[in-house]
């Protein structure tokens, strides 16, 4: 429970389909002297949880996950940007923390099942457990959900997996809960009210280490202020000017530069990932054919997924795709079911 109206729901939803609930909340890791700024477990968050669980009559318990977020999140996203990539926490979140320890510490409570608010679905097969995208696809969180394993996906329940996110607010009014109109979180939470540049800024003093800006040609244009600073296709606050656009082409790591160019040195056929999970099917021995999210909010893309060992794969797109990213979660599909997916290594 976040306070928020989806875990809120989730858990009205089933006490009202007759389950023994109980209430878990998790307090993250906050910034020094941004306490009050963590959207995660602010205290008026922790108040309205509080109260949706007093109201539902259910036991409410708030868990300390300071040390293991920190660890298993904050100082990755640190070390991923100061290393030259662009990581997704909320990845890392789920597998190291939400999954592994708050489903521990739900299971120590003599909990069978535990269910969050995300927006997912769940098919028991004869043989594999699939996860599988939710009704609302502009809700649909099973790419950062894609980290399970059979495991957990076995303990798990997504309630709001059948609903849209218009019906779960009308939930909320129908059950009276107060969160019925609560604003959306949209940003990393352990931010609180600051972009990511400036806490990499006071976190990592190798990450803003400045260097050279080249085109394509290795021609030096510029300077820029530290790699972490710049994103993939990155067009505004780059510093320099040219009579034609440019754009963020990628970051050479060993030599501290910032490589620019035209919007179409974007466009690449070809990708490899690591730390690939295959979830809804075992590791497929031959290729396999499928639809590729490269970030959360991108649109599937045709490809052929090659495992190449070593829990690497190389996907080929019918396509030229824009954007690609290290870092990022490259996420495969077919039709509503999510076979896994694996970090963005490099592109071609």
């Amino acid at each position: 429970m976040s306070g928020g109206v989806d875990s809120s729901v989730a858990a009205a939803m089933l006490v009202d389909q007759g389950y023994d609930v109980i209430g878990i909340m998790l307090r993250m890791w906050s910034e020094p002297g941004q306490e009050s700024y963590n959207r995660c477990c602010t205290p008026d968050a922790m108040a309205l949880a509080r109260q949706v669980a007093a109201q539902l009559d259910i036991p409410f318990y708030p868990i300390a996950a300071q040390n293991v977020f920190y660890e298993q999140v904050v100082q990755h996203f640190i070390s991923d940007y100061t290393q030259g990539v662009t990581p997704n926490p909320c990845l890392r979140c789920n597998r190291h923390v939400r999954w592994e320890f708050m489903l521990d510490h739900a299971l120590a409570f003599g909990a069978d099942l535990m269910a969050t608010g995300h927006y997912a679905r769940i098919y028991k097969g004869s043989d594999r457990i699939q996860l599988l995208k939710a009704v609302d696809r502009n809700k649909d969180q099973s790419y950062v959900l894609h980290v399970m394993d059979q495991a957990q996906l076995s303990r798990a329940i997504f309630p709001l997996g059948e609903f849209r996110k218009e019906e779960v607010r009308q939930l909320a009014k129908d059950f009276g809960l107060p969160v019925a109109e609560q604003d959306e979180s949209q940003d990393l939470c352990f931010l609180g009210n600051t972009d990511y540049r400036e806490f990499i800024k006071r976190n990592s003093n190798q990450a803003i280490a400045e260097g050279y800006i080249t085109n394509l040609e290795g021609e030096i244009i510029g300077e820029h202020r530290g790699l972490a600073m710049y994103t993939i296709g990155q067009r505004r606050g780059l510093g320099i000017s040219s009579s034609n656009p440019l754009y963020v082409i990628d970051k050479n790591q060993e030599s501290n530069t910032l490589i620019v160019g035209s919007i179409s040195a974007l466009d690449k056929n070809k990708l490899w990932a690591e730390r690939v999970n295959w979830l809804s099917i075992s590791e497929p021995a031959e290729p396999v054919k499928a639809q590729v999210k490269i970030r959360y909010k991108s649109p599937d893309e045709p490809a052929i997924i090659m495992p190449i060992g070593n829990n690497e794969v190389e996907i080929r797109f019918d396509n030229p795709i824009r954007g690609i990213t290290p870092g990022q979660a490259a996420v495969f599909y077919q039709d509503d079911m999510c076979l896994g997916g694996g970090i963005i290594k490099n592109n071609a």
